[in-house]
């Protein structure tokens, strides 16, 4: 695929200052860059056609050779010290602009601890339908890493000292030249801290952290749906050599209910009435999820499916204090098994029944008479 003009990859024109050319980079460099977009293969495309473009373009020469040639004043060698026919960032993303950026998460340069932080745990915690809806305490217990009460997390023997890393001088960072640019990388004997542990904590093994069993109450929240996160900040592994626990996550499956099912805030049930009580009509009681009891009037004449709402009886809101609705339908159910002396008062309803008392079977009746009529 053929190379994009420099000029369009950031989006300035060939009048444009050095300031603009660089200022134009560095939006896109910080746009794509890759610690802001792991994993991102298009960023990452992006962010080294951005580099390129601007390794050429900030550069008298090279943009002098670039104006006159194009591209091909770099193909093959060409264009003297301008050519760069392997040009690859690849290998070091994350450190090859520090200095020209600092931190891209902003606020200055990152935590030399923060690649120590504890890791983020999970915990899956199953409740009932009833438990989601008055809300619980519940201690759990689940394996961990805590921080080390020998060294009190520093990962040194007590009473010794941590010194400076040898490689680094303390810096966390170690720079090297490769082609045109000074790469700077996390330091590999250190991994970034900056500090060298001569004398280990017998303990943890200069870790700062040391397995262990964990015992912790939490507090679920009423109104809880299945797959509601809940984030327990620093409940987590424990850090590396003091670094910042990670968090504790628990993930909520609330079981299905024999009775009562759920949609949101809303709560939802069928509940079967004779032909007797649709008919003529009648008050019945049904279960609400408070353990408690609710009346439905249900009028003379109700159809099967026929659907009643009881505001306030549903789900409370996590974060409003809001309660959600019951809804009952009526499912009008056809009596089975019928003796002599009902089915002699169905055989006597029946002869005296009429149309006023049936209006959808005669509706139904006479679309169909005109469909085979037709």
């Amino acid at each position: 695929m053929a190379k994009r003009d420099y000029y369009e990859v950031l989006g300035v024109n060939k009048s444009a200052s050095a300031d603009q050319i660089k200022a134009a980079y560095r939006k896109l460099a910080v746009k794509h860059h890759p610690d802001k977009n792991k994993g991102d293969k298009a960023s990452e495309e992006k962010f080294k056609e951005a580099s390129e473009a601007y390794h050429v373009l900030s550069n008298t020469e090279r943009k002098q050779n670039y104006d006159n040639f194009g591209h091909a004043a770099f193909e093959n060698g060409g264009g003297g010290r301008g050519g760069f026919s392997n040009f690859d960032f690849s290998s070091h993303f994350s450190d090859i602009f520090e200095d020209f950026f600092g931190d891209f998460g902003g606020g200055g340069r990152r935590s030399r601890k923060s690649n120590f932080r504890g890791s983020d745990l999970r915990y899956d915690l199953s409740i009932s339908l009833e438990e989601a809806y008055t809300g619980k305490k519940q201690d759990i217990k689940f394996s961990t890493s805590e921080k080390c009460q020998i060294c009190n997390g520093s990962g040194s023997k007590p009473g010794t000292n941590v010194g400076s890393c040898s490689m680094c001088g303390g810096n966390g960072q170690v720079r090297s030249s490769q082609g045109f640019f000074t790469v700077q990388q996390t330091c590999p004997q250190c991994s970034g801290t900056g500090e060298q542990i001569t004398n280990p904590c017998g303990s943890c093994s200069g870790q700062g952290k040391k397995q262990a069993s964990k015992r912790l109450s939490v507090t679920i929240p009423k109104g809880v749906d299945d797959g509601t996160r809940i984030r327990l900040a620093g409940k987590g592994e424990a850090g590396s050599r003091g670094a910042s626990s990670g968090d504790l996550y628990l993930f909520i499956n609330v079981y299905s209910h024999d009775l009562f099912k759920r949609s949101e805030e809303n709560l939802f049930f069928e509940c079967p009435i004779s032909i007797a009580d649709a008919a003529l009509g009648a008050s019945i009681e049904i279960p609400t999820i408070d353990g408690g009891k609710a009346k439905i009037k249900i009028p003379s004449g109700t159809q099967s499916g026929k659907q009643f709402r009881l505001r306030g009886k549903g789900m409370p809101l996590m974060r409003s204090g809001g309660v959600g609705d019951l809804y009952v339908q009526v499912n009008t159910e056809v009596p089975i098994n019928l003796n002599k002396e009902q089915k002699d008062l169905l055989e006597k309803f029946r002869e005296i029944e009429n149309e006023k008392s049936n209006p959808s079977i005669k509706k139904f009746f006479q679309k169909a008479k005109n469909f085979w009529k037709n």
